[in-house]
């Protein structure tokens, strides 16, 4: 049995497809799970509560976190760290492999512009501190010889079906509304975004080797250096429109905080956006000899599941 907690999310679903090249055996859990696989087992429970965890975990070979919280900074410090030491537990007692799908937010602030496994631990942010936190749990049972883990590292991601990335959010839909892009920081910097069904190929394929365990990866991510502003050309010639951006100042974000509350989770993290953001994938491509898929046919099969969505709607 392979279970993924949080399997309802934008890794979560394109992670269960890629699993079924594995084994017939998938465990599903989130607050309402849908089947991905015709032979999927649902296992519905609220990740909050904590007494499930146990429960969802037993009699699973291979546990994959790639749940996504609240994007609150309370929330995080009250959730993560429980919910880890439960997962955490849970796999020593059931013999479990654990796979943790993790961010970028622990790296130094210094290491933004190249990032890599052996890269910096020093969290410029609050949110990253719990992700740091989360991060050194892991570390710690592995270092002890008493629990199995891998983490799966991704940068910032864009893809099909997932509808609460930045370029989802303040790009496509925008300029499907007719609207201006909208961005943070310098447009004019160096970001690279993985794309989610290479993120969730790579994941399951580290979940089922046994070598690939007690390190770190990054995921395949795409080694074309595009700024801010040519994802968002690339985005406005497959839609067809104008490619206008606005860009949000610190002060103005801080302003829609008052109104808009998830606004006020971005001004800790605005440093991701003011210099290069270079994602480097190296170590899995070595390894396995996989590649990211090229920002132009990432863009295309995004552009073209919206409009599908949007024909069905």
């Amino acid at each position: 049995m392979q279970t993924i907690l949080g399997s309802g999310g934008a890794i979560g679903i394109p992670l269960a497809k890629e699993l079924k090249k594995y084994t017939n055996q998938i465990r599903l859990v989130s607050r309402n799970p849908k089947k991905v696989n015709e032979t999927d087992e649902l296992f519905p429970i609220d990740l909050n509560d904590l007494s499930q965890i146990d429960k969802a975990i037993a009699g699973s070979e291979v546990v994959y976190v790639v749940v996504g919280f609240e994007y609150k900074l309370s929330v995080w410090q009250k959730t993560w760290p429980s919910f880890m030491r439960e997962v955490i537990n849970a796999c020593k007692s059931h013999n479990s492999r654990l796979v943790f799908f993790d961010n970028v937010y622990l790296y130094d602030r210094l290491s933004i512009p190249n990032m890599i496994e052996t890269s910096p631990i020093n969290a410029p942010s609050k949110k990253g501190m719990v992700r740091q936190q989360v991060h050194e749990m892991i570390m710690k049972e592995v270092k002890n010889n008493s629990l199995t883990a891998l983490i799966a590292r991704s940068a910032d991601f864009y893809g099909p079906d997932n509808k609460s990335s930045a370029l989802s959010i303040m790009v496509v839909d925008n300029f499907l509304k007719g609207k201006k892009a909208q961005a943070f920081g310098d447009i004019n910097r160096i970001h690279t975004y993985t794309y989610t069904p290479d993120a969730a190929k790579a994941t399951a394929l580290l979940g089922n080797t046994i070598d690939a365990f007690n390190q770190v990866w990054h995921v395949p991510t795409t080694k074309e250096k595009l700024t801010n502003s040519q994802w968002i050309q690339l985005i406005a010639k497959e839609l067809m429109v104008e490619s206008k951006i606005q860009t949000l100042p610190l002060w103005f974000i801080k302003v829609l905080g008052i109104f808009i509350p998830i606004m006020r989770e971005f001004p800790e993290m605005i440093y991701q956006y003011e210099q290069d953001y270079i994602f480097d994938s190296t170590k899995f491509e070595k390894r396995f000899g996989i590649f990211a898929t090229p920002p132009k046919e990432g863009i295309s099969a995004l552009i073209e599941n919206v409009k599908k969505r949007e024909l069905s709607q």
